[in-house]
């Protein structure tokens, strides 16, 4: 039997008590009919939101063992995220997610950079438990990665649970836009 992997996506959204459906929840609407792949849509306002909606996940959500892709789409600097007007550094979201993320991949959208020395990398994976982060080295605003490339990334690693095989075929079958959107993934 195929165990299925689920993703629970994090928005940061300018407030969420707006109603608006933003594309991103329209994106994982579609991978869940087309793809067939499961997930869960949060949006968040604020560094204390994002905490508070990460602490359901793991203490109050009784599958989140199925829940091996975070997905964070969520602008910023390189390696930094913005929410309600204040950057948090990669150092700082490793120790809001300190040893919460055993065995989960960490996904960005490519609304901010992510470009990690090896140092940044270790450290990240070894505060949090991930088994990797993933992310892009452009930001370029021509192109959503939650549009284009993330479906694919999600659908492989679906597929086959080796991430390294992941990379090498979304490299072989998207090199273009992998390439344009700097495509890369520490672990």
């Amino acid at each position: 039997m195929e165990i299925e992997k689920f993703i629970y996506c994090l928005e940061a959204v300018p407030d969420i008590e707006t109603t608006n459906t933003t594309e991103v929840v329209k994106i994982l609407e579609d991978i869940a009919l087309v793809q067939d792949i499961t997930s869960i849509y949060k949006a968040c306002d604020t560094i204390e939101g994002l905490e508070e909606s990460l602490s359901y996940l793991l203490y109050e959500d009784h599958n989140f063992k199925d829940y091996e892709i975070i997905y964070l789409v969520i602008p910023g600097e390189a390696n930094n995220i913005l929410m309600n007007d204040y950057y948090y550094s990669i150092e700082e979201i490793a120790e809001l997610f300190e040893g919460k993320m055993t065995g989960k991949v960490i996904h960005f959208a490519n609304q901010k950079v992510l470009d990690l020395t090896d140092e940044e990398s270790q450290y990240f994976l070894d505060v949090t438990g991930a088994r990797a982060i993933s992310g892009y080295g452009s930001t370029t605003s021509k192109i959503s990665s939650t549009i284009t490339i993330d479906r694919v990334f999600f659908s492989m690693f679906q597929e086959n649970d080796d991430l390294a095989e992941v990379v090498e075929s979304m490299f072989q079958k998207h090199y273009n836009l992998c390439k344009l959107l700097d495509f890369r993934l520490y672990y």
